[in-house]
């Protein structure tokens, strides 16, 4: 596990940006595994910005990892629409190598099984993360066991409060959402981190300066081979 640590939240958006040309220049078939959320926007802008200065993702194939249960594709606070409006539409990926979970699908447990299917079909060469202010990687939240496989995921109070900010009211946050399991996070060839703002200092120093526990999802990516944790000086003020 690698820690490093940026002046601002821009900066660190580079270096990660940087990681995903590496992986598009050396791969025939990059996979790439993204999250959405406040903490990768601006890792986006700086896609956005390589893209326009030629950096080619039509050979890319991505996989997000989670969507809200009920939301539809078009729905503002979807992920779909997220992605959409934060990094698709500004790039030349194809629109059928775009892969997120349907939580609007009338049989959630099918979609889970073919969602595990697209992510056996192709295995990430790197996986993007946010963290939760509980420490929850994906929307794969603090329990006393983990699911490796693509599953719907009661949200809990923490996540809902955390997320209201993105709606009108907190009474309009799902309740519910499909994720990608903790195996498939751990399998990908490499994993990179972020998190900014004092917010995130404290589960920042339990994820990672302490032992990995369930009750902490990310403390496992403390067992993976090649994992980058990106941080400004905030997020990171409270590690040894």
């Amino acid at each position: 596990m690698n820690i490093r640590v940026f002046d601002t939240p821009s900066e660190a958006g580079v270096y990660a940006a940087s990681l995903i040309e590496r992986v598009l220049q050396s791969q025939e078939k990059p996979v790439l595994g993204l999250a959405t959320g406040g903490t990768v926007i601006p890792f986006y802008r700086w896609l956005v910005e390589m893209a326009k200065r030629g950096l080619d993702f039509s050979h890319a194939v991505t996989l997000n990892l989670d969507e809200y249960v009920g939301l539809a594709p078009d729905h503002p606070q979807s992920y779909h629409a997220f992605m959409d409006q934060q990094l698709f539409s500004h790039i030349n990926v194809a629109r059928e190598n775009i892969h997120v979970p349907r939580g609007f699908a009338p049989d959630l447990e099918a979609e889970c099984d073919r969602y595990d299917e697209i992510i056996r079909r192709n295995p990430i060469d790197l996986q993007v993360l946010g963290i939760g202010v509980n420490g929850h990687i994906g929307f794969n939240e603090p329990n006393h066991t983990l699911l490796s496989h693509t599953h719907v995921v009661n949200l809990s109070k923490e996540t809902i409060s955390s997320n209201a900010r993105f709606f009108e009211s907190e009474s309009e946050v799902p309740r519910q959402a499909i994720t990608m399991g903790v195996q498939a996070i751990l399998s990908a060839k490499q994993i990179v981190l972020m998190a900014f703002g004092d917010e995130k200092a404290e589960i920042i120093a339990k994820a990672f300066g302490g032992e990995v526990r369930t009750d902490i999802p990310a403390s496992m990516l403390q067992l993976h081979r090649d994992t980058i944790i990106i941080l400004d000086q905030r997020s990171a003020s409270k590690l040894e």
